[in-house]
């Protein structure tokens, strides 16, 4: 049977939103199919189909009762895909994940009404007055319909699987789409306005539930001990409130959060995740993103020239000049950006991830610059470890945001991380017969689960985010802005024209 990879889903400009839009690799075709009305992606650059990233290849296998009852859903969305030439065969680990979906779409449909998934029902019209009541009378109404937690290995799809989940569900649902890291600073934001109130997390929970009953949150990671320490409460009162969960992550429930601080206070949250959600493994090896065709030469491996990133800075402004800009992020804070111009923000690398930042400053930036220059990215160890977890965060919201990434580092994405190893890699290290070269061996070895975990992810985004099909994608969201941009031009001229 022939094999291809399948490109993922791009941006889609809002003037073909529900209509097919073919695009094209140099390897394979498919059809772009989406629903993405209310689609939420609060720190994006563009409002449009979330681009999965890699390609991704599919089994031909289809279901013994394809075709006998008419249905909607992943799998069936799948399905007509394949019948229609649009998807070629491939990963069967990718099939047994896309019934899951549809197993939790079908009992979605079938339970709609007790779900409370229709925004437009009566009960939603009496939202604020339920929410009210509940305060009064705190009742529970535990969702009939358990959630779905997928995790796996880097690059097997699992973020392009959930969002075949997503685009077919009715556009009149309570669903809300969002990466773990946006969905966590809403909920820290949230916490600051109701502060003062006797139980902030509560009330956060009940705004969470009242707006989406249905929360789909991509890369599922916790390393924040702030983070870790509230989700336990934060999901009881989700969960009480009949939120559904469907979340992807690389991590197996019971190693989230794993050797880190106060971890025994996180436990519980693992037990109500486990009870609430069914967990299921996508078993693939593949990783998809570094199938992707030859590098396109941003990513440099240390210059000599001390300015050569600068220069190449300069190229991508053009004729702009680039000058010092400043850049709000979430609660008034503001980022200082060294240089930026024409879309494109140059940083050393020491003033980005040496400094104490975190995601929602690289969200802010990300809302500002689509393209990133960043200077002198160092090898990581024992060192520097606190500036390798940014550094991953920073790949992180960039890659959610398919921000472009220019950059000059010591060593290949591989090499910047091979001092970082997990506990069972470091001890399985095979010990040295000498004690001085073991202790040159293990020089700056940074032993860290999360972190080590975490690298792989890193090191495939690093290594697809050089590729041809991720720097077209990031070409035509730019472009699409331009239009977006150009046409709200347009259209307040013509408003102050009538004026």
């Amino acid at each position: 049977m022939r094999r291809a990879l399948v490109k993922s889903f791009g941006p889609i400009r809002s003037a073909i939103r529900h209509r097919g839009d073919q695009v094209s690799t140099g390897v394979a075709k498919r059809l772009l199919v989406s629903n993405i009305n209310d689609r939420i992606y609060d720190r994006s650059l563009y409002n449009g189909c979330k681009c999965g990233g890699p390609s991704y290849m599919f089994s031909r296998t289809l279901s013994s009762d394809a075709g006998k009852v008419k249905r909607a859903g992943p799998l069936v969305e799948y399905e007509r895909r394949i019948a229609a030439g649009d998807l070629e065969d491939g990963d069967n680990s990718q099939i047994g994940t896309l019934k899951e979906l549809q197993r939790l779409y079908d009992e979605l449909v079938k339970s709609a009404d007790a779900c409370r998934l229709d925004r437009y029902s009566d009960y939603e019209k009496a939202g604020r007055s339920r929410w009210l009541w509940s305060r009064i009378m705190p009742q529970s109404s535990v969702s009939p319909v358990k959630g779905l937690y997928l995790y796996g290995g880097v690059g097997t799809g699992k973020t392009m699987l959930m969002d075949l989940f997503y685009d077919q569900l009715p556009c009149n649902w309570r669903k809300k789409r969002i990466h773990f890291h946006d969905f966590m600073l809403t909920v820290h934001s949230r916490l600051q306005k109701h502060r003062g109130v006797s139980d902030p997390l509560e009330v956060v929970a009940g705004e969470i539930s009242d707006e989406s009953i249905l929360l789909c949150l991509d890369e599922f990671m916790v390393t924040d001990v702030a983070d870790a320490l509230i989700l336990n409460r934060l999901f009881s009162h989700l969960f009480t409130n009949g939120a559904i969960l469907v979340a992807t992550s690389n991590r197996a429930p019971d190693n989230l959060y794993e050797g880190g601080l106060q971890r025994d206070l996180f436990l519980p949250f693992i037990a109500t995740l486990k009870e609430r959600c069914v967990v299921h493994e996508i078993g693939s090896s593949i990783d998809y993103r570094t199938r992707t065709s030859a590098e396109e030469g941003f990513y440099f491996v240390k210059n000599d020239s001390a300015d050569f990133l600068m220069q190449k800075f300069k190229e991508l402004a053009g004729e702009h000049t680039a000058q010092p800009h400043e850049v709000e992020v979430v609660m008034g804070r503001k980022l200082q950006v060294p240089l930026g111009a024409n879309g494109c923000a140059y940083f050393p690398f020491e003033e980005l991830c040496d400094k104490p930042l975190g995601a929602a400053d690289y969200f802010g930036l990300c809302k500002k610059f689509h393209t990133l220059a960043l200077d002198n990215v160092p090898i990581f160890g024992l060192h520097n470890r606190t500036a390798a977890y940014r550094f991953v965060t920073l790949v992180d919201v960039m890659y959610e945001n398919k921000a472009r990434l220019m950059c000059t580092a010591e060593g290949t994405p591989f090499q910047l991380f091979e001092r970082i190893v997990t506990v069972s890699d470091a001890q399985s290290r095979a010990p040295r017969t000498s004690s001085r070269s073991r202790k040159n061996d293990d020089y700056d070895l940074c032993v860290d689960n999360e972190l080590g975990f975490a690298k792989d992810r890193t090191i495939s985004r690093l290594t697809e985010m050089n590729s041809s099909e991720y720097l077209e994608q990031h070409a035509e969201m730019i472009e699409v802005k331009r239009i977006q941009t150009q046409s709200d031009v347009y259209n307040n001229d013509q408003v102050n024209n009538l004026h």
